[in-house]
């Protein structure tokens, strides 16, 4: 299967990323293209997953998460390889909820009924639907 690749200017139109973040978030080793060319000049390439996990970092950081946050959840995701999996029964909707006892965003797989019980508590949450973002981002390829 032939791979597809996508320069930086590609990759931040279709994610709606700056090239600036692109850059920072190189240099930040959160995520780093599979060809990253050295010196002056040098060209960026981007492989579809690398795009998919820009395009969750940008929804993340869009929906309100800082920075660690973000990385936090794109780094968890790719860990897990839940980012462009091809595995049907792999879970593609999440949810970050705060944990006031652990002082933190806690990550699970959305539940429908979690949810609206979180909710009722007056407890905060943020989807992170990959299946949504996916689609958004496949309607700019």
């Amino acid at each position: 299967m032939e791979k597809q690749f996508f320069t930086s200017k590609q990759a931040a139109q279709m994610t709606g990323c700056t090239l600036r973040q692109l850059q920072y978030w190189r240099e930040k080793e959160v995520i780093v293209p599979t060809i990253n060319g050295t010196g002056t000049g040098r060209s960026v390439y981007y492989s579809r997953s690398e795009v998919m996990e820009l395009a969750v970092m940008e929804y993340c950081l869009k929906v309100g998460l800082n920075f660690e946050a973000a990385a936090a959840t794109v780094k968890r995701l790719k860990d897990e390889g839940l980012i462009l999996t091809n595995d049907e029964k792999a879970p593609r909707r999440f949810m970050l909820c705060w944990d006031g006892i652990k002082g933190r965003l806690t990550f699970m797989e959305f539940e429908l009924k979690k949810a609206i019980a979180l909710l009722e508590k007056g407890k905060a949450i943020i989807p992170v639907w990959l299946d949504e973002i996916y689609q958004g981002l496949s309607l700019k390829v």
